[in-house]
């Protein structure tokens, strides 16, 4: 199958400094923000957005990991345990679709009282079944259910998203 290039390196990189940039400004009063991206490309952005975050943010910024099955998503785990309590968390990935990971990826923060959450997509699908709306988006696409968008890194870099 073609693919097509809807997202280049460049530009990626620089959705990503723009997202950081909102999350800074939408949260600025607050002294603590706490990443979660979803293993593995989700884990990258969220290094990323807080790499960025840090040249804005005065508050702590904590990341971690989430590892959750896409396809059959029973068994979540996190890369630490952390009290989400009255926290604001960002849950992280690089493509939204129909919008269930994301919601799986809620229920451990569930067992908890956080103050928000808030969720992040370099690229956002538009074939929401499920409903969880995407706070920071990069770059939103219409694409058929037949066609997959695939984002690549390489070397600590995105390195562009292609639709396939």
């Amino acid at each position: 199958m073609e693919s097509n290039i809807i997202l280049s390196g460049e530009t990626a990189d620089r959705k990503l400094k723009r997202m950081a940039l909102e999350i800074a400004e939408r949260n600025y009063l607050k002294n603590e923000l706490i990443l979660i991206g979803i293993k593995d490309n989700g884990s990258f952005i969220s290094r990323k957005i807080a790499e960025y975050l840090g040249m804005v943010f005065k508050g702590d910024i904590k990341v971690i990991d989430l590892s959750i099955n896409k396809k059959t998503p029973g068994d979540i785990k996190l890369s630490e345990q952390v009290d989400f309590n009255k926290k604001v968390i960002i849950l992280i990935d690089d493509v939204a679709n129909t919008g269930r990971t994301m919601l799986y990826a809620l229920k451990p923060l569930l067992e908890h009282h956080p103050e928000k959450i808030q969720t992040l997509a370099l690229v956002e699908r538009t074939h929401k079944l499920f409903p969880v709306a995407v706070d920071y988006i990069g770059y939103s696409v219409s694409t058929t259910l037949q066609e997959n968008i695939v984002v690549e890194i390489h070397d600590s870099q995105v390195t562009g998203a292609w639709l396939r």
